[in-house]
């Protein structure tokens, strides 16, 4: 009997540490997954800014007047934008146009999938 007793404290002492075990390794896997996935969609600079205003305890003119003021810088930059905008469109077709008379016609075609991969990687300029 007393063996007996000793094997069940046993198997309810085995089945106690596995559990444990797996609730430990679920909480580290839950915890891996934040960190990796979280990590990847890092704050846009809109938010670092208003994060960084936040921070700076503004009194409510201050608010108003970084709100417009910032607001004015973004106006600014986007009209230039813009107004640079098919200046830079000539100057990429002519790239092109050099481009393409440089390279043979595989390398040509190889090198625009190879541009549109990169501008699908790239973060564009209003985050």
């Amino acid at each position: 009997m007393d063996s007996e007793n000793k094997n069940r404290w046993q198997i309810r002492l085995v089945t106690s540490g596995i559990f444990l075990l797996g609730f430990i390794a679920g909480g580290f896997a839950l915890n891996a997954h934040h960190l990796w996935f979280n990590a990847a969609q890092s704050p846009t600079t809109r938010e670092r800014y208003e994060d960084a205003f936040k921070q700076l305890n503004l009194d409510e003119k201050q608010k108003i007047e970084v709100q417009q003021t910032v607001g004015e810088t973004r106006e600014s930059i986007q009209n230039l934008r813009q107004e640079s905008e098919p200046k830079m469109q000539e100057i990429r077709t002519r790239n092109d146009a050099k481009l393409s008379a440089i390279l043979t016609p595989e390398q040509w075609s190889k090198f625009q999938e190879l541009r549109e991969v990169i501008r699908q990687t790239e973060k564009p300029y209003n985050k």
